[in-house]
């Protein structure tokens, strides 16, 4: 973890935080789709992390918080293995996540996958998949709460990547 950060990634973490209430919804319209269920099924874990995460994000590191559920997010679309749409474009941007945390990116996928067993907000993933009921409550929601998302402030610096590194390789 001593190596600094490529600066690229300012840039690419920046849009990251723009998009996501974007990058929800879209995966909020695959989970209320009639797809193939692990597709769903791995985009649903992924949003209910983001609510999860919502609830527990302390005030003053929204940029850190934020970039942590983009990145479950795009890891979440890489493990739904879609070879088209918007889980392909999110999957692919799982590869900038491995480059960026490097050895820890495989405890984040462990993470990720273990994302099926927990719950947020009284829902579980198993709960969104099989309750049409719970699906409609719960793809409305991340519709919105993608409308109404605003991204934080992210300072373009190195020492923020450091933070975000930091920040990850504690949690993980």
């Amino acid at each position: 973890m001593s190596e600094s950060p490529d600066p690229k990634f300012l840039e690419m973490f920046s849009a990251w935080l723009r998009s996501l209430g974007q990058d929800a919804a879209a995966l909020g319209e695959v989970v209320a789709k009639d797809g193939p269920e692990e597709q769903r099924r791995h985009a649903a874990a992924g949003l209910n992390y983001l609510f999860k995460s919502l609830d527990l994000i302390p005030d003053g590191i929204d940029d850190l918080g934020f970039l942590d559920d983009a990145f479950v997010l795009r890891v979440a679309a890489s493990l739904a293995g879609a070879k088209d749409g918007v889980l392909q474009r999110l999957g692919d941007d799982a590869n900038a996540v491995k480059e960026f945390l490097g050895d820890d990116y495989e405890k984040l996928v462990t993470h990720v996958k273990n994302l099926h067993k927990g719950a947020a907000r009284g829902r579980t993933v198993e709960d969104i998949m099989t309750d049409k009921d719970a699906r409609t409550s719960f793809t409305q929601e991340v519709a919105q709460w993608a409308r109404d998302y605003q991204a934080p402030t992210f300072t373009r610096d190195v020492k923020t990547l450091i933070k975000l590194k930091a920040f990850l390789h504690a949690k993980l």
